[in-house]
This record gives structure tokens, sequence and C-alpha cells, in this order.
């Protein structure tokens, strides 16, 4: 019964506190504090009783101003003595006093008789903060601080006590402890998940929940967390969450899985990327209506309605200061997507499946849920359950249609001036060739190489030989390439066949690309037009480029500025 107010509390037991009474007990403040007294001696069942006397105090609402507050205080404490001398909890130490007679059946009554008639000797002492001391502060706390309702989470105890007790009495569970489990709000939350929402169903069901303060509290878990490799979803006790607070909390981890924010990453900074992916989803839940956001705290903008998480988090990045210190829904600083085993993990047989499953159950679940017609869904969250239904296409295959589009095929026309063909079997018949159209294009581009000692010679070999095959396919007669660490080498123009097999890199010493990038944007051999392709680990300077361009770096790296140009991901 007291576990969800004891979920919230804190107990402050401090030598030079100055609030616990010197010849007292236990003094309760409004603020969920309860200041005992450091070196009283006495037995478990005293301070239980004791305890459980300042909960009360709490869960009865009794933190309220009056005109005579010496007079309510007596009234509260006269009450909850007999409460728990009827529940019979823990033993009550010999110097408090309990009534065996009330003047009244609650507070106001009981305030009201002692306004009247002044307090009798039999109600006098009945509190934990010693004789004549009052055993209830009330604190205004500031308007920014969070509102806890103590009497809902009495509420909340008494109908889990009242469910375990039934369940023992009828068998189901050997102890209340064990029927404890089966009525906490993040079960009946994830039940309602399974039942009735069929877009996130799925996913609820084939996640374990972990609700185990001790372990989250090894994590640093201040609410909820979740780890798409273990498939478990981690929800905090402590945070003391109601089932509707369970609700959103539970949709916005399964979301962060659904939508594989973990494998979108793609190198950004893990805890900004967690605070752009909240955003997004708080924003979405709040218009879908899916529970209600906890009181503890919610990363929302308004502005930022409709934008992506990529979006977002070029304008995190753009004002780090003022994002640095957000609370997510594991703590200030921390991301709840938890970090899996290792990135590559994910491109396994197991992680493959696994990522599938995970787009299986969205895309299935947003079926369900628009044919039974259970809600709103934003488009935002539509396009991206559609657009992760599909396959990602390659890095290889982006980089083809790069090529198309700066380099079309070059238009042929038929013609029949000789020499012509003609065939053995009817020599009589002339047969038409295909001359290419001259056009004055130069059909060439840029190639800006990080030859630094950081770039991983398979990537350097990946792109180099993706470069010297589509360069031939395409016609294009050679490729200005330049060579960058610590300055510019520049090689000239090169033909596409002897880029793969016969360049001799240069440099492997530091990362500098912009005078790279410089050389060729001023080079007066060089077309105006001219596309670069920058080929690059990551690990590099801030570029500025005025013409278009595209980046080739290695799968799982990031880029330390926002590209304008498209950016290929290598495996």
């Amino acid at each position: 019964m007291f576990e969800p107010l004891l979920r919230r509390v804190s107990i402050v037991r401090q030598e030079h506190d100055p609030v616990w009474p010197a010849d007292g007990w236990l003094v309760a403040r409004s603020t969920g504090a309860l200041h005992v007294h450091p070196k009283r001696r006495a037995t478990p069942e005293e301070w239980t009783w004791v305890i459980a006397h300042g909960l009360l105090h709490l869960g009865f609402g009794h933190f309220q101003k009056r005109a005579r507050q010496d007079l309510w205080n007596v009234a509260c404490d006269a009450f909850v003595n007999r409460f728990l001398a009827d529940l019979k909890i823990g033993r009550r130490p010999a110097d408090i006093h309990a009534p065996e007679a009330l003047p009244g059946s609650t507070e106001n009554a009981i305030y009201d008789h002692l306004f009247e008639r002044g307090v009798p000797p039999t109600l006098r002492d009945c509190g934990t903060a010693g004789p004549g001391g009052q055993d209830m502060e009330l604190v205004e706390e500031p308007r920014w601080s969070g509102y806890t309702d103590w009497p809902k989470l009495l509420a909340e105890g008494l109908r889990a006590a009242v469910a375990g007790a039934v369940d023992v009495a009828a068998g189901v569970a050997p102890t209340l402890g064990a029927a404890r489990t089966s009525t906490s709000p993040a079960i009946r939350a994830r039940s309602w998940f399974i039942a009735n929402y069929p877009l996130l169903g799925a996913l609820a069901a084939a996640f374990d929940l972990i609700e185990d303060a001790k372990v989250c509290k090894a994590m640093e878990i201040s609410v909820a967390a979740v780890d798409a490799e273990a498939r478990e979803v981690y929800m905090n006790p402590q945070a003391a969450l109601d089932e509707m607070e369970s609700r959103f909390v539970m949709a916005h981890e399964l979301l962060h899985v659904g939508l594989r924010h973990q494998a979108r990453r793609q190198g950004r900074d893990p805890y900004f990327w967690n605070v752009a992916c909240d955003y997004v989803i708080n924003g979405w839940l709040m218009e879908m209506g899916v529970g209600t956001p906890p009181r503890l705290g919610l990363l929302h903008d308004a502005e930022l309605k409709g934008l992506s998480a990529e979006t977002v988090y070029d304008r995190i990045v753009a004002d780090l200061r003022r994002y640095r210190k957000l609370m997510t829904l594991r703590g200030v600083g921390a991301c709840d997507i938890l970090p899996g085993r290792r990135p590559e993990w994910w491109e396994g047989s197991e992680g493959v499946e696994l990522d599938a499953f995970y787009r299986r159950c969205l895309s299935q679940g947003l079926l369900y849920h628009q044919e039974q017609c259970r809600g709103l869904i934003p488009a935002g969250l539509l396009e991206e359950i559609r657009a992760l239904d599909q396959p990602p296409l390659p890095w290889d295959v982006q980089l083809a249609q790069w090529f198309d589009h700066h380099f079309p095929p070059r238009e042929r026309r038929r013609s029949y001036a000789r020499p012509s063909r003609r065939q053995a079997a009817t020599p009589d018949i002339p047969r038409p060739r295909y001359v290419p159209v001259a056009d004055d294009a130069v059909r060439t581009f840029g190639v800006v190489l990080d030859t630094s000692g950081s770039m991983d010679r398979k990537l350097l070999a990946k792109a180099l030989g993706a470069i010297a095959s589509y360069s031939l396919s395409r016609e294009v007669e050679a490729v200005r390439l330049v060579f960058c660490d610590a300055a510019p080498y520049d090689e000239g123009y090169v033909r596409p066949e002897d880029i793969a097999g016969r360049v001799k890199v240069k440099g492997r010493g530091g990362t500098v690309l912009q005078p790279g990038i410089d050389l060729l944007e001023k080079a007066l051999d060089f077309p105006k037009d001219g596309p670069l392709l920058i080929i690059t680990d990551g690990y590099c300077d801030s570029l500025r480029v005025r013409r278009e361009h595209a980046f080739l770096i290695p799968a799982g790296a990031g880029l330390p500025f926002t590209p304008q140009g498209p950016v290929f991901r290598v495996r």
C-alpha cells in the first residue's frame, strides 16, 4: 500500500539537519522529504509506524493552509493515529499518544471541534515531532518544480494492495509481493498496447519489460530506456508513473526502435541525435493522444512540428550550448536509446533478421491500425513508416545515380554513310551504324581524396574502383584528382582506367581538405560547372564547397558540419 509513496519520498537522516526535532522522531515536509532523528534508537516496528505516520500525512493531503495551523496539525495527527491503529502496522512508540475516541469522523470535523473548544489532554502529543511540536511543514515550492499528487499515489497503492490480497486469497499468487507486479502501471500499459493499439502492439509484445529499481539505478536510468539488441524496455519504478504516463513513455521507447533511430544515427553525436529524435517523437505522441506526458518533464517544441529528426539535429548542432544539458527519459545528458554491443552486429545475419522484424512489426501495425480506424497518425510518422518499409539503396547504386545525373548518356544517331555494316546472310542490304552526336560539354569531374593516416585502405580501394568503373561506363574522358592530407597534391587529369590500379597515393599525414577544394574551384583548366566528389573518413575540417558536390564516407561515420550535397556511405 505504501510502495508508490515510498518511491517518491526522500528520507533525510543528517546529523546537522535543522528540520528534525531534537526530542521527537520525524517531521514531514510537503515536498516529500521525511526528516528523521539521526540518533534515536528504536526497533524496526517502531520506525515502521513512525514512517507510515509521515507517509499518511502526504497521502491524505494534510498539507493545507489553515487559520490555526497548530490545531490542524493536531487534528491530522489524531486521525492518522486512529487509521494506523485500525491498519495494525508496526508498533506505536510509547511517547506518542493515541486517543481512544475522536471528536469527529474526519480531519475537518476534528479541526472544527478543536477550533471551538480547544485541545483536550487526550489529543496532545499525538504527533511525531515531540511534545508540543508540529510534524508537518508546509513549504512554498517554486513554480518550475514538479507537482506530485500524493493522494493519487496512495490510491494507487490501496488498489494494488486490494488486488494483491484477492490474488493471494484465490491462490493465484503465494504472497502479496508476488501479486504486486501483475498490477503495475507499466504492465497494464503494455497489455493495453497489445490488446488495443495495433500500431505498436507487435513491438510491445516482442519486448521484455524490466521493472527493477536496482537495475535502473546501476544503468543510470531515471525514467525509461530501450535496448533494441536485447529487446528490452526499462521502466524505473521509482519514477512512479501512472498508467497513462506509462503508455506515453512506452510508446516513446517503442518508436525509437520501430523507426530505427539507432541505425539512422550515421555517425552523428549520440546524445544530440537522441534529443532530436525525442523532440520529433514527443510531438507525434501528443498529437496522437497516446497516454499523457509524464509530470517529470518532456522535450517538446511546437516550432519543430513537421520536421524530421535529421533536420532537428542540424538545428541543434548549430546551438550546442542551449541543448547540451537537456533531459531525456534516461536523465540529463544521457541517451535513452541504449548503445548496442557493437555497430557491426546489425550487419550480420542475426542483426539483419532483427532489423527486418522491427520494420515488419511497424509496417503491419500501420496496416491494421488504419483498417480498424484506431486513431490519428501524423503525416510525418506515416511517411517515415512507409519509407522504412523500403530497403535503402546500396551506396554504389546511389553513386551510379549521381553519375547518371551529371553525365547522361551521349545522344546517338543512325547513319547510312560509308562505311556501313553488312551481314553475310544478306550482303545486298545495307545496315546503319550509330554515330555519337558531337557536343561541346567536357565530361570530367574532380575528386578530392583524403589521404590522411586515419583513412582505411579498404575504403580507398573501394572508392577508387567504383569511380574508375562508373567513369568508364559514362564515357568520362578524364578525372581531375587531388590528394589531401596536411597539404594538397594535384595529380592533374588522370584517365579513368588508370585510377584503380596505377595511381600512387601521396600524403598519409594530417587532414586538411579545404585547400584541395579551393585548388579545384580556382583552377583555370577545370570546368566551372564540373562537380566534385569528396572522399573522406569524416575526421576533417569544416568545408565550404561552392559548386555541385557529393561526399563518400564510411558507414557509421559522420561529418563535423551539415552537408549540402548527397552523402554516400560505404560499407
